[in-house]
């Protein structure tokens, strides 16, 4: 057998495991579930076999040649990959699981690298235990093409003694990180959500005391921080540690009701792009983008946040949007009507975002989340007007029901 065994997990895509066992020149990869208890063992040729050989060349690129340079060329290649599966039916929430397991994987790999070069370099080995955390849409699983680099890392407790040489040693991987990431194709963060900044680099019981300031104090930052922060996930290193951080975030939120009112109040900023008569709200002040609709601050965003302001109160521990619906339509908060509007608008929405951006990648353009009506059919027009009045109609009433107002 090859030591250490590779697994995988087996809730994971298939294409993940094909690109696993032909990276690594390995024929049999254990598949565990979420205790690690072994569930199955994938043959290569088997795998290979319920695969579409279209599909093949696409499969190799995810495999990478190890280096930098290699995960580069993967990050390029997603544009590639997301057209085939959007021409080939598939539907646009697996594509974007898809796109964020393969961008999680190649974070997961450039954290390999790093750590190998500070073990060689001088640097050593970690101090302690850590988890390198994603954020946003990484977090949700719901990444387009070209996403940026939105993360943190939650190391285990130390004494206070040791503060500088272990953060010492965190700052150089964070800047090292962050660098190699954005080699890789991750731009840097413009907002600095990164774990460069010692606000996203913290131990596990420093982020729980963060998380209760940023509960108490309730400003326009903290409340930006902890929209930012509340769709986090563990994609490397010991997943306890963000477990841990996961359970105190939903228990805190859980005993501030009138947080969620804030919240959503702040949310409110991401206004749904209808306006008098049903009519898009284009955008007026961003002169490239004059005249377009942005589809992710106008539509998918208003959305997104107030799904996750009621999953908070609800206690879901679902991540995704899609995920975090279904546990409210579960639990009887949202009616067949209601979850079924809200379902179809992501999915059109979704669908809209990824066919415009597969469609300039191809053509050397600006990957964004602007589009130009002129550019939607009469029937594309009509079911996206349907969507945003739902998604309208729900944030009114969540807003109705935290802050009690009606208008």
């Amino acid at each position: 057998m090859t030591a250490p065994v590779v697994t995988i997990g087996a809730d994971e895509f298939l294409f993940h495991a094909i690109a696993t066992m032909r990276r690594l020149d390995i024929r049999h990869l254990p598949a565990v579930d979420g205790a690690g208890a072994l569930v199955g063992v994938l043959r290569l040729k088997d795998a290979l076999f319920e695969t579409d050989h279209r599909l093949m060349e696409e499969i190799d690129a995810l495999a990478g040649d190890g280096g930098l340079a290699g995960l580069g060329a993967v990050k390029a290649g997603l544009g590639t990959i997301a057209g085939r599966l959007l021409a080939d039916g598939i539907p646009v929430p697996e594509i974007q699981a898809l796109l964020t397991e393969v961008n999680n994987d190649v974070i997961r790999r450039v954290t390999g690298l790093v750590l190998e070069d500070m073990a060689a370099s001088g640097p050593g080995a970690p101090p302690v235990e850590f988890s390198v955390i994603v954020m946003g849409s990484g977090g949700r699983g719901e990444n387009f093409i070209h996403p940026d680099q939105d993360n943190g890392l939650i190391l285990a407790d130390y004494p206070d003694g040791a503060h500088d040489s272990v953060d010492g040693w965190f700052m150089e991987f964070a800047d090292r990180l962050t660098l190699a990431l954005d080699r890789a194709g991750f731009p840097l963060c413009k907002g600095h959500v990164m774990a460069t900044n010692p606000v996203w680099r913290k131990t596990v019981s420093q982020w729980k005391a963060q998380v209760n300031i940023w509960v108490a104090t309730r400003s326009a930052a903290t409340l930006g921080f902890c929209d930012i922060l509340f769709d986090f996930r563990s994609v490397w290193g010991r997943a306890a540690l963000a477990r841990e951080l996961r359970r105190h975030v939903l228990h805190t939120v859980a005993d501030n009701p009138s947080f969620l009112r804030d919240l959503a109040a702040e949310s409110e900023t991401a206004g749904v792009a209808l306006g008098f008569f049903d009519r898009f709200i284009l955008v007026r002040d961003d002169q490239p983008h004059k005249g377009t609709l942005n589809l992710k601050q106008s539509a998918a965003l208003p959305l997104i946040e107030a799904v996750r302001i009621i999953a908070l109160r609800e206690g879901v521990e679902a991540l995704s949007t899609l995920g975090r619906m279904d546990a409210l339509a579960e639990a009887g908060y949202l009616d067949r009507d209601e979850h079924d509007y809200l379902v179809g608008a992501y999915h059109h929405l979704c669908w809209l975002i990824l066919r415009h951006q597969v469609a300039a990648a191809r053509d050397g353009q600006e990957v964004s989340y602007y589009v130009a009506p002129e550019r939607l059919t009469r029937r594309e027009k009509d079911i996206l007007v349907d969507g945003l009045r739902a998604i309208r109609r729900f944030r009114e009433r969540v807003r109705a029901e935290l802050t009690g107002d009606i208008f």
